[in-house]
């Protein structure tokens, strides 16, 4: 499932089977991981109108293989991409309406029929916001009061499994040596250039002892592009056709971006003190207007106040330490 305005670029990502695997294989739990032959993994297409809303999805949907004691059945992933700046609470109930949408897709395309039953799934949210994800993993957690007794069974239920991107050390993702662990890591040091540059060393070097690199290089290399145009980067993207090729000429452009950032930095940092230099001056000449009126004794606080502007428990405190 695919939500939001940025996450094209991932969206293509998880278009390719290795990056689906890779993100079952790195951060989901090793027990499910171990159960999926992913040389059956097979795409789906997830584009559909619910019913209840007219809401049109575009899911991010596969299919694979497990083996559970003995028996070979077919599984769905979903993989939702949620790019918010804050976290949706109601996550486990949007995908308890995508899950059952989906399901009925399924059945009036004669995927499934009734009689077969339902087949199950796997919903993966992947969040890469900088607020930490709150939301409830169940639905039924949801439900307050908890329901007493035997009523609790009558209750919906419907758990995603999280991969929150920011929850990942860089130890961690330096753990997982996979193309997708580079991007994860290229994205949390977007906004430090210096931990941006070594993310992207880390991913070249990735790509560089993959047996697939050609394949892997102009995938990441497509994503990255996306990624510093939305970043704002002063790079030339059009001469960017290779991370691994390019990569001495792309670390040139983001020093030089960084370079510019510090000077803008440095100038709006002088520009700020220079009219804080104003305003402090301007602040000192007040108070010394305020002091020779109070040297007068013939004017009240309040009047002196008015005249100059200052609040009256700043005149107050200006003839205190006139006395002292």
């Amino acid at each position: 499932m695919v939500n939001n305005h940025h996450d094209t670029g991932y969206k293509e990502l998880f278009s390719y089977p290795e990056f689906v695997q890779q993100l079952i294989e790195g951060f989901a739990p090793a027990e499910i991981a171990q159960l999926m032959d992913f040389s059956t993994l097979k795409s789906h297409s997830g584009h559909y109108i619910t019913p209840l809303f007219e809401e049109k999805i575009e899911d991010v949907v596969w299919s694979v293989n497990i083996n559970w004691q003995g028996v070979t059945q077919e599984v769905y992933l979903y993989i939702l991409l949620e790019f918010q700046s804050s976290v949706d609470r109601t996550m486990p109930v949007r995908l308890m309406h995508y899950a059952a949408c989906f399901y009925s897709e399924l059945l009036k395309q004669k995927v499934i029929t009734p009689g077969q039953g339902l087949p199950p799934v796997f919903p993966v949210v992947l969040y890469n916001g900088s607020e930490r994800w709150s939301a409830s993993l169940d639905l039924y957690d949801m439900i307050m009061p908890e329901p007493p007794g035997l009523l609790g069974v009558y209750q919906p239920r419907m758990r995603y499994y999280l991969v929150d991107e920011g929850r990942y050390t860089d130890e961690q993702l330096g753990l997982v040596q996979s193309p997708l662990s580079g991007v994860f890591s290229i994205e949390k040091a977007s906004t430090n250039r210096q931990g941006l540059q070594q993310a992207v060393d880390r991913i070249v070097a990735i790509i560089q002892a993959d047996p697939h690199k050609e394949r892997i290089d102009k995938i990441i290399t497509r994503w990255l592009k996306r990624h510093l145009q939305r970043l704002g980067a002063e790079v030339d993207l059009n001469q960017l056709n290779s991370l691994v090729e390019d990569k001495d000429m792309l670390a040139e452009n983001l020093e030089n971006w960084a370079q510019q950032e510090r000077q803008e930095g440095e100038k709006l940092g002088i520009e700020k003190g220079e009219k804080l230099g104003i305003e402090k001056g301007e602040k000192l000449g007040i108070e010394k207007t305020a002091r020779n009126l109070l040297k007068l004794g013939v004017l009240s606080d309040e009047q002196i106040a008015e005249a100059t502007g200052l609040a009256l428990d700043e005149v107050a405190k200006l003839r205190i330490e006139g006395k002292g």
